[in-house]
């Protein structure tokens, strides 16, 4: 099963367990939140939304928080002894589709339990 959802502007066709960027969105890292715009839910018989699909939701697991990668606008002007230089950097949610949810039903799945990093034994890390 899939869903075409909508965030910030953009659409994006999800499925289950599908990791993504979008645009910033509330919600502290390891948190569940639900994606309300959905466009279609797809699978045997595909449901179109005018202009969403009524009770339907996509939850969704924050990963991370960061920022993506430098926009440069430069412009100059031949010349003119004139130029400008600006620049960005866009704030961009990591999230991991956990569920698409149909007729107004609540997440099942909770946030997946973070792995425990291994220590390094005494003699490796004396080295």
């Amino acid at each position: 099963m899939f869903a075409v959802i909508k965030t910030g502007g953009k659409q994006y066709r999800v499925a289950a367990d599908d990791v993504l960027e979008v645009g910033k969105l509330d919600g502290d890292v390891g948190t569940i939140i639900q994606l309300g715009e959905v466009l279609v839910l797809g699978g045997d018989t595909p449901t179109l939304g005018a202009p969403t699909v009524a009770g339907a939701t996509v939850a969704a697991e924050v990963l991370d928080h960061k920022r993506g990668p430098k926009v440069i606008a430069f412009k100059k002007r031949r010349r003119k002894h004139s130029k400008r230089k600006r620049g960005y950097r866009d704030e961009i949610t990591v999230l991991r589709i956990t569920e698409i949810l149909a007729d107004g039903k609540k997440p099942t799945v909770g946030p997946r339990p973070k792995r425990e990093k291994a220590e390094k034994p005494a003699a490796e890390a004396a080295e």
